[in-house]
């Protein structure tokens, strides 16, 4: 499976973004993809996950305000994150794996990723 994350960009707090992840070479339905983000000199940190029977998760920072979504017959999965502040600055990764457990918010539990895309939030 191979990922392409995109969208990211320099945005003033309050304005909203949408970040694209194309997804390659899938082979099954049983599939989980995730939204992860790392800020400088910080640990890899769950965003968003989505589950294959549809189920969706969210950080608690982000609840309410990002959306997870996917578009099966494009391939694509998306973050659209509203009302952004400085501290979701960071580089975003999309991520996935087959299956799924209750592991699904630890960055190792995942197989594939994306390269990442800068997002910066100025105040």
């Amino acid at each position: 499976v191979q990922l392409q994350a995109s969208g990211g960009g320099l945005v003033q707090a309050g304005d909203s973004l949408r970040l694209s992840c194309s997804v390659a070479g899938r082979a099954s339905n049983d599939y989980a993809a995730a939204w992860f983000r790392q800020a400088p000199d910080k640990e890899r940190e769950f965003v968003a996950a989505r589950r294959s029977n549809g189920a969706l998760y969210y950080a608690d920072s982000v609840r309410e305000r990002f959306i997870f979504s996917r578009d099966n017959a494009k391939n694509m999965v998306y973050l659209q994150m509203n009302s952004l502040r400085p501290e979701d600055t960071a580089v975003y990764y999309c991520a996935g794996r087959y299956g799924w457990n209750v592991q699904y918010t630890a960055a190792n539990w995942y197989t594939y990723w994306g390269q990442g895309t800068q997002v910066t939030v100025s105040s």
